[in-house]
């Protein structure tokens, strides 16, 4: 078995995460920001397989954490992690992990591979709604938080799974090709 912690590998992660960056910036503002941070998720997902996927969106909190201006706004810091919005950037590990079991038993199924990453979407949606509600400053119901929070949302992100399916499908057979 090759060393998992070769320079490669250390590369793929790095670059996974440099693309959560990425996608973290390009944002609308809203309450919950509207962002490519799931899509890109889903690709490095699809792209790098759940541990390498995992470890990457871990290195891009991490980068946050210790105050580095990744997060959508071009935010950092432990404020910007766990307010009330952190719970859905911390829910994007819950996704790597739902995607562990499909790629150990399932690899290359096309419909199993989407229902991990919306198993993992659904997953990240609860644990930010109810970090938001309890984060929140304020009296909020579930409703209200499912409806700034998740409802907008769905479609994009549904589409965004999509996209980096047909995307990450394709640069991993690619990569294989080498």
């Amino acid at each position: 078995m090759k060393n998992f912690w070769s320079t490669r590998t250390l590369t793929e992660i790095a670059l996974g995460a440099a693309l959560l960056v990425i996608c973290s910036l390009i944002s609308i503002p809203a309450a919950v920001p509207f962002t490519l941070q799931t899509f890109g998720v889903f690709v490095i997902l699809v792209i790098l397989g759940w541990k390498k996927g995992t470890l990457a969106v871990l290195l891009y909190i991490l980068l946050g954490l210790v105050g580095l201006p990744v997060f959508s706004g071009a935010k950092g810091g432990p404020a910007a992690l766990f307010g009330p919005t952190g719970g859905y950037i911390l829910g994007f590990l819950l996704t790597g992990l739902c995607y562990w079991p499909y790629e150990r038993l399932f690899r290359d199924h096309f419909a199993l591979q989407a229902a991990a990453l919306l198993l993992g979407l659904v997953l990240c949606y609860a644990f930010g709604t109810a970090w938001f509600i309890r984060v929140y400053t304020g009296e909020i119901t579930l409703v209200r938080a499912l409806s700034l929070c998740v409802w907008p949302f769905i479609i994009p992100d549904l589409a965004k799974l999509a996209l980096a399916l047909l995307v990450g499908r394709r640069v991993r057979r690619a990569l294989r090709n080498e």
